[in-house]
């Protein structure tokens, strides 16, 4: 319909306009619509037109400005018109003490996809009425609350009187529906459920909302409490109830209404009446239903409300809810109390008594809080509120300033299509209606919207059956509308009939119209939709020339077959730029001026290998290989010598000049000498210029060659002669005696060029991330193999301070100081040996230590041997499987050189006393250094070096090892590599970890001396340390047990309590020093995991009887301080420590005077004075015993004597240590089905400490109740979240359950019940189904251990959840480590996890609690590498949960499975290690092929391993800084299995002259090839999605934007490109217009000054189970990712996550079945790596309605 007729004059500048601001892209969708009418056109986008002119060739339907353009007339352009008109606008008055809004009503008109803005003014008063309704559980359970609040109506009154002078107050109060299961039906329960209570009621209104006080504490003292059966409330009824009975309640308009809601119990909510009741009951009306008593009628016939409905009726009513709740069902309503976005939760006391303070804060909270909801709206508006003054909060209100007009930026959206159904197709309800955008507190802003979707004026004038259309169309708008079966322009060409072809048929062809479209009336009609052109169809735009597989290098467009670039762009794919931008060289010239440039690269005159892409001379090249590239054509043309000489020697470029005299190297290029092998004689030359010699240059030779003497030549024969003779002598001497072939080892000519030297020349380690207190240093040998050699080695600890190691020594010679010692025993290592609490581990022990103190006791001061433990050591060929014992021994400093000469001696004796070890291997450490034997036994390449790290509180931040090999004493090698620097950065500690004090008093009487350990945390995680005892006064064995060990701290733990059991003393020892104080110490070291020791890390522990000690002290003290006999003082310097969870020791300085005795009097904190506790003592220290576990307590002591009581000391707080929790609360089974469950608990009734987590174990049992098979075990380290869903358990099997609690102190007791799912009824009303708790799979194998999965509700969210699902994947970096893990099988992703930790740790430590698995694709172009093989993406485990399956069944029976992960080591910046998993197979593995090539191309290098049990390889001299390409496939007697790939990356410094050699010591990392990525996908509804991901990590220049491309994945419509500009961490982009169950590919490049960088490329479907759209109730819809086509290798790596919920109506939110590929998985830590979450496969999940209805 056209408007008002502006001006020509303006029509123009319109037009003008328009072509500028409408994108090109806009232009191309009005232009592209298959529209055939005026109305389908202005309906496809706001910014569309239609021309109504007759003459018009073109497309009519266009932007205006294009068809403008294009020649149509002003007034035949059609558009739609918009409006926007405020109706009702009246100023605010900040003087009046009421909410107001402005504007208050206004009238909007818009088009589909238009937008408008308008801004929104809200006041909220300083102070405003407020209605205060508290609505109370009235079950059982909570009579003592209600006693309390009958107590309260006063203090109530007061409070509320100081938030506002206008409050009301009301009381109501609930249990639940009055009928089976939920209540007691029986009669007289129905009468009276409990002693003295009143008869079961769903609701009733018992005091509706009054100023009188004094009649609301009448009314409220008459009440009594009732009761029901279930744990689960119907307290959402009573909030309905009370929400949409306003006249009943007394809700006042203009006041603030609060609701409290208090319970201690769970809730009902919709479905459960349903369920219960077979259907019985109808869903809530949402009326008020109450009598003239205020009771609730219609609890029998409807259900309880859904969450949603709570939400939008309390906005609705402006009713602001406060959940009070106990403790036990706190985590319930956290959860709950989130989905409504202004309101307040607080925990009640068990008793309720902490209501009024808990109501005073909730008001203070939510008085600065404002939220504006729009009600009310139709399907195809969408209002979204914004703010510049006020930031939002995490549930979507505003948090604000009272008092003041606040302002709000609104936006009024019409979405085009809904569901995938055009806006104007849609009801008139859904594109027409009311909005009521409502703030909290006031009535807000009336608008009255609708969408245009008016038809064309044009259509209803159209001429029927019109002869312009030869009677076989309506003529209307311009043009002609053919009836069916007639075309043309004016409808004269029947489609059914057969027409003459001949004009259809291209030259040379059969098939008319090229075989692409339809020949109607002599002229073609091409198929596709725009895709083939041409006036025989003969043209296809999708095969126009491409770069980098963009069609025209997306610089152009394809039509008649080929590229129409964009301005500045040419060549035949558009990938040529008219720019000479990238010719410039450094010194802004073109191609330096050597060259010419062509399609923006340098041509240039003269090639060279030295130089580069400007045609600059690379001079770090030319000084690399300048000598050699020129000495063939040096020696041709000088001599007439070398390969070149003869006919070649005239290709050479340069020509030669000899002189008598050569330059002087520094001025010249490069000065060259090489040997003539056919003289014998050396000749120079010298290279000047640039270093690149072309025709015209010239190369100076030395004309003199340097010659050898001649006049020897005869010597030479008989040298010869001679030679051969020794050599045959010393043949006989090797063959027939035996001491001459020792002699002759030790020559080098005789060696057979053995070579002994370490691996690698430095090693860099983080203390932060070291596991262990040693490195294992590689030392290898090069040669033959045969024969044993000897290595002896030495390290020296803080080389970077000159002369600290000799400075240590000569502090105290006698000082005792710990002497680490490691032998190889001379027998086999067992399974036993390695557990120290075994018994053939403790017979081991003391027959070591007997023969080891035997030998030792002659060094002198030297104590008996202690902390001895066992363990093998790898690569040590037969000797592998022996025994290693590691032990401590104490002796004076000074006998260092004694005990290394004794300890030499014994191993090579071979026995020490009686104990047999093996020769060839020791290690003796000792403060600052250490010095052992390593050897090499015939066949052995590879030995490790056990290098102690000498780790210290005191060390420097950065300090240095050397490891040096001193010799070979046996064997025939030499030493090649002998030093190695060890590099230890101390970083920031996670925790200090030290004793409380320096020294404890411990009592002789009692039997376990108990040393609190602390630990101050600086960043979350676990912390590590050993301990061990050491003997004072007190000696080992006879006064104490001695203890060694470790303490582990987990994340969250900051205490720990060490024991030391004691002994008491025999009669002798009595006698003889039952006067002597006896001391011992304990020591902590080796920090680990980040760990750090502070002050003091020593402690001494004093053993006496405590009345000794006291008095000892008293003495001590009394000595210091003169004594006053006159009044007595108060005690000084109180000072309370804990002893322990239940006991605390309290000292004191005596007062001046004489006191006889001392009263201590204590209490727990927060209780009065008047309840002390108290106790006398006639020594200045008490202990107070049987305490409560983690309570804090406040005490104070007097002193009195014969004058009286003296004054109170001043008073003193303690906390007692934290005890180990008791067991859980009831066990409670919300039954899903026969093979899933929820189990839920409650904390603990004693939690004794702070609850830090969960572990829930469960398996199955037989009849007699006990376990079959292990139990599995899921750690859930969310306290709050006390709830787990198992699925897939097996049918009719009875499981047992358990659950314990862990707090600072350790795990507690279980709870344990046994339950057969079979047996149980559906979803008993115990405990309500909750959104994101955690999920595990009862089916997953032994390798869920420690994992979670969560709900994935979130990805079927139709309202816009931005939470994801992620079809890609990146790259995984820990220190120098990169694992690459594949899918195969579920058990792979856990083992990644555990075991790593143990692998590798002196090279790339890796941290347990930054491992989170996923699944995914990682997607590369290799360019010049191409595959055909396929990589199946789904796991093997999850074949039975979806339709697709996985690898291993389509592999041909007997042939071996994909290994299911690579594992990449680097040892070095050119070596590394290659590991894999063994993969499965139904035959016998018979070996391994590991192929890798440099990315870009080369030589292929293939390693074959024929030992099956063989899974990892070193690989090396790698070039650094190049990407390589790994491939490893596994073989069986059937043939080869599919290959395995990754791309890794060594980088490091290289050495500035020559970029293949490291820079020697310098770092080196791994990294993998970089793309933009993930890829994360996030459905917003069924035909759109949200497409995000990361920037890349090495972009190659600065990133200006991305493009983006989108195209069905099997073809059938042309590809979407999107632009993207600018460059932020992370990317969004929502994609529009796509269709349910079509699988998309999605790519995604990097724009950057450089150009497009490569590819991430990912496959998504928007899935219905149904087929359908989204349905309104029910209904299954998903994220689905494809795997990718066999030219993509399959990678999965490991991330860490966390998918938020997502609230359906209804609350029915756990997952029926997870039909998950890759599951959502979260490991069971806080750390969070990577914000990234990835699927693979089919993700569903049944949901029964969504979010919001309306």
């Amino acid at each position: 319909m056209a408007g008002p007729r502006p001006s020509p004059w303006t029509r123009l500048l319109l037009a003008a306009l328009l072509s500028v601001s409408v994108p090109g892209d806009m232009a191309n969708r009005c232009r592209k619509a298959q529209v055939k009418s005026c109305t389908e056109c202005i309906r496809v986008d706001k910014d569309c037109a239609y021309c109504t002119d007759q003459t018009f060739k073109d497309r009519r339907c266009n932007t205006q400005a294009e068809l403008l353009a294009a020649g149509c007339r002003l007034e035949s352009v059609v558009v739609m018109e918009s409006s926007f008109e405020i109706t009702e606008e009246t100023q605010i008055d900040t003087t009046l003490r009421r909410s107001q809004v402005s504007p208050q009503a206004l009238q909007v008109l818009l088009r589909p996809g238009e937008e408008r803005h308008f801004e929104l003014e809200v006041f909220e008063p300083l102070e405003s009425p407020v209605d205060l309704y508290i609505l109370m559980d009235f079950s059982n359970s909570m009579s003592d609350d209600l006693d309390n609040l009958k107590q309260m109506g006063e203090h109530l009154a007061r409070v509320l009187s100081r938030l506002t002078s206008d409050y009301t107050i009301g009381f109501g109060k609930f249990v639940d529906k009055v009928s089976v299961p939920q209540t007691d039906m029986r009669p007289e329960k129905l009468k009276e459920p409990w002693p003295h209570s009143d008869a079961p009621f769903s609701f009733k209104n018992v005091i509706s909302l009054t100023d009188d006080v004094t009649e609301f504490r009448r009314k409220l003292q008459q009440e009594r409490i009732s009761g029901n059966l279930d744990a689960p409330e119907g307290g959402f009824d009573a909030i309905l109830q009370t929400a949409v009975c306003t006249r009943d309640i007394g809700w006042r308009p203009d006041s603030t209404h609060l609701l409290v809601f208090s319970t201690e119990s769970a809730f009902h909510y919709e479905a459960d009446g349903a369920n219960v009741l077979a259907g019985i009951l109808k869903r809530n009306d949402e009326e008020c239903h109450l009598d003239a008593t205020g009771t609730y009628t219609q609890y029998k016939t409807q259900d309880y409300p859904s969450v949603p409905t709570l939400v939008r009726l309390l906005a609705k009513h402006n009713i602001i809810p406060i959940f009070a709740v106990t403790n036990y069902s706190y985590s319930y309503y956290e959860k709950l109390h989130k989905y409504f976005p202004v309101s307040s939760l607080g925990v009640l006391q068990e008793d309720s008594s902490n209501i009024v303070e808990l109501l005073q804060e909730a008001f203070n909270r939510i008085h600065s809080n404002l939220d504006i909801r729009a009600l009310d709206s139709p399907r195809g508006l969408r209002t979204e509120v914004t703010s510049k003054m006020f930031q939002k909060t995490e549930t979507g209100s505003f948090h604000i300033r009272r008092g003041e007009v606040g302002t709000y930026q609104v936006q009024l959206r019409a979405i085009e299509d809904v569901d995938g159904t055009h806006v104007c197709q849609l009801p008139e309800h859904d594109r027409k209606g009311n909005i009521h955008l409502k703030p909290s507190f006031s009535d807000g802003l009336r608008m009255d919207v609708g969408i245009v979707c008016d038809l064309c004026a044009c259509e209803l004038q159209k001429e029927v059956g019109s002869p312009q259309c030869s009677g076989n169309g309506d003529f209307m708008c311009g043009h002609c509308v053919c009836y069916e079966g007639w075309s043309g322009k004016t409808c004269s060409c029947s489609t059914g009939s057969l027409s003459d072809i001949q004009p259809c048929l291209r030259e040379g062809e059969d098939k008319p119209c090229s075989g692409r479209g339809e020949c109607q009336c002599g002229r073609c009609v091409c198929y596709g939709e725009g895709r083939y052109e041409g006036q025989f169809c003969e043209y296809d735009n999708f095969q126009c020339p491409r770069t980098s597989g963009f069609l025209c290098n997306d610089r152009g467009r394809c039509s008649m077959g080929r590229c129409e670039c964009e301005p500045g762009w040419t060549g035949l794919s558009c990938d040529c730029p008219l720019s000479n931008a990238t010719c410039i060289d450094s010194n802004g010239g073109i191609c330096n001026g050597r060259g010419r440039c062509e399609c923006g690269r340098c041509h240039c005159d003269q090639g060279s290998l030295y130089t580069d892409t400007t045609c600059e001379i690379n001079y770090s090249a030319v000084r690399l290989g300048l000598c050699e590239d020129l000495r063939s054509c040096v020696q041709c043309q000088a001599w007439g010598t070398g390969e070149k000489r003869g006919r070649t020697c005239e290709e050479c470029s340069f020509k030669v000049k000899m002189v008598d005299e050569l330059k002087n190297a520094e001025e010249v290029v490069e000065h060259c000498s090489f040997r003539d092998e056919e003289d014998d004689c050396n000749y120079s030359y010298t290279v000047e210029g640039d270093g690149t010699p072309g025709p015209n240059s010239t190369v100076l030779v030395h004309r003199k060659k340097d010659c050898p003497p001649g006049s020897f030549w005869w010597l030479i024969p008989l040298l010869i002669f001679l030679l051969l003779l020794l050599a045959l002598l010393l043949l006989l001497c090797w063959k027939y005696c035996a001491c001459c072939k020792a002699c002759l080892a030790l020559l080098p000519c005789c060696n057979r060029g053995h070579i002994v030297g370490f691996k690698e020349d430095h090693y860099m380690l983080r203390e932060s991330l070291m596991a262990s207190d040693h490195l294992d240093t590689p030392m290898l040998r090069n040669g033959n193999f045969k024969g044993i050699d000897r290595v002896r080695w030495k390290v020296t600890n803080n080389v970077q301070r000159p002369g600290f190691a000799t400075h240590a020594a000569s502090t105290n010679p006698t000082e005792l100081v710990p002497y680490g010692l490691s032998l190889r025993l001379a027998r086999l290592c067992t399974e036993n040996l390695l557990k120290p609490d075994t018994r053939e581990c403790g017979q081991l022990r003391q027959e070591v230590e007997e023969n080891l103190n035997e030998v030792y006791r002659q060094i002198a001061g030297s104590h008996k041997l202690q902390q001895t433990k066992f363990r093998q050591q790898p690569n040590a060929g037969k000797k592998q499987d022996h025994t290693i014992v590691d032990t401590v021994l104490m002796a004076p400093r000074s006998a260092k050189q004694a005990l290394l000469k004794l300890t030499e001696k014994q191993v090579a004796q071979r026995a020490f006393h009686e104990l047999k070890v093996a020769p060839g291997y020791y290690t003796l450490t000792a403060d600052q250094d250490a010095r052992g034997m390593v050897e090499f036994q015939e066949g052995v390449e590879l030995v490790d070096v056990r290098v102690p790290l000498f780790i210290r509180p005191e060390d420097d931040d950065e300090k240095q090892l050397l490891v040096e090999a001193l010799n070979v004493p046996m064997g025939t090698a030499t030493l090649g590599r002998r030093l190695v620097n060890i590099t230890i950065i101390k970083e920031q500690a996670n925790g200090i970890v030290s004793f409380e004090q320096p020294e404890y008093l411990v009592s002789g009487g009692e039997q376990v001396a108990r040393i609190p350990v602390v630990r101050r945390i600086l960043d979350n995680g676990k912390s590590q340390v050993s301990y061990r005892t050491q003997d004072n006064t007190a000696q080992g064995n006879r006064d104490y047990i001695p203890a060694e060990g470790e303490l582990l701290f987990q994340p969250g733990e900051t205490w720990k309590e060490l024991q030391v059991k004691l002994l008491e003393l025999q009669e002798v020892d009595s006698l003889l020093r039952s006067r002597q104080v006896r001391r011992f110490h304990i020591q902590l070291s080796n920090p680990k995991f980040g760990a750090r020791l502070g002050q003091p890390h020593s402690a001494t522990v004093v053993i006496g009887d405590r009345d000794e000690l006291d008095l000892t002290f008293q003495n001590q003290t009394q000595s210091a301080f003169p004594v006053s006999h006159s009044v007595l003082g108060a005690p000084q310097n109180p000072n309370a420590k804990a002893a322990g969870s239940r006991k605390i020791h309290f000292n004191w300085l005596p007062p001046p005077g004489k006191p006889t005795g001392y009263r201590v009097r204590y209490w727990i904190q927060g209780d009065s004075d008047s309840e002390a506790h108290v106790l006398e003592s006639k020594v200045p220290s008490v202990e107070l015993t049987n305490l409560y576990p983690y309570c804090d307590y406040e005490m104070k002591v007097c002193a009195f004597g014969t004058q009286g009581d003296g004054p109170y000391s001043s008073l003193v707080s303690c906390r007692t240590h934290q005890e180990v929790p008791n067991e859980p609360g009831r066990l409670a089974f919300n039954v899903v089905s026969s093979t899933v469950t929820q189990l839920s608990w409650a904390e603990p009734s004693e939690t004794n400490g702070e609850i830090t987590a969960y572990e829930v174990c469960y398996g199955l049992v037989n009849e007699d109740n006990r376990p079959i098979g292990p139990m599995k075990k899921v750690l859930v380290d969310t306290p709050k979240k006390r709830m787990l869903l198992i699925e897939n358990l097996r049918e009719s099997q009875p499981y047992r359950y358990t659950v314990k609690a862990r707090n600072g102190a350790g795990w507690g007791p279980e709870r344990e019940a046994i339950i057969n799912l079979a047996t149980q009824p559906k979803r008993p009303m115990s405990i309500p189904i909750i959104p994101d708790i955690p999920i595990v799979d009862a089916q997953g194998g032994e390798d869920y251990e420690g994992f979670l999965m969560y709900s994935d509700d979130v990805l079927r969210s139709p309202s816009g959840s931005q939470r994801p699902s992620v079809s890609d994947d990146t790259e995984h970096l820990v220190n120098g480590r990169m694992d690459f893990a594949f899918p195969g099988s579920a058990n792979s992703l856990h083992r990644m996890a555990t075991t790593n930790a143990s692998y590798g740790t002196h090279l790339s430590p890796h941290l347990p609690h930054r491992v989170l698995s996923t699944s995914s694709t990682l997607t590369r172009d290799y360019h010049s590498l191409t595959r055909t093989e396929h990589s199946g993406t789904l796991p093997r485990d999850y074949s039975t949960l979806t339709s697709l399956s996985s690898q291993s069944s389509r592999l041909a029976a007997g042939l071996p499975n994909t290994p299911t992960r690579l594992v990449f080591s680097a040892l070095g910046p050119t070596s590394l290690k290659v590991s894999w998993q063994e993969p499965q197979c139904e035959r016998a593995l018979q070996g391994y092929s590991v192929e890798y090539q440099l990315l870009n191309g080369g030589e292929l290098y293939r390693i074959n391993i024929p030992n099956p049990g063989q899974t990892s390889v070193v690989v090396e001299d790698l070039l650094p800084n190049h990407s390589y390409v790994f491939r490893v496939r596994a073989q069986s007697q059937e043939g080869w299995g599919p290959e395995r790939e990754g791309v890794i990356t060594i980088e490091s410094q290289v050495h500035p002259q020559s970029p293949l050699l490291p820079l020697p010591g310098s770092a080196f990392t791994l990294s993998t090839p970089s793309a933009p990525g993930p890829l994360v996908f996030t459905a917003l509804s069924p035909d759109s999605l949200q497409l995000s991901w990361e920037r890349p990590r090495r972009p190659d220049g600065d990133i200006l934007g991305y493009m983006v491309t989108c195209e069905m994945a099997h073809g059938g419509e042309p590809a979407i490109t999107f632009q993207v500009d600018g460059d932020s961490t992370e990317s969004r982009l929502t994609v529009p217009g796509l269709r349910e169950n079509v699988p998309y590919k999605f790519k995604v490049q990097a724009r950057t000054t450089q150009g497009f960088g490569p590819e991430r490329e990912g496959i998504i479907t928007i899935e219905s189970q149904d087929g359908g759209p989204f349905p309104q109730l029910g209904g299954l819809s998903g994220l689905y990712q494809h795997p990718l086509p066999g030219e993509y290798s399959s990678i999965t790596t490991t991330h860490t996550g966390t998918a938020e919920p997502f609230l359906l109506d209804g609350l029915t939110l756990g997952p029926r079945g997870l039909e998950a590929g890759g599951s959502l998985t979260r490991h069971v830590t806080q750390e969070f790596v990577s914000q990234t979450l990835t699927t693979s496969g089919t993700l569903s999940s049944q949901v029964d309605q969504q979010f919001f209805q309306t």
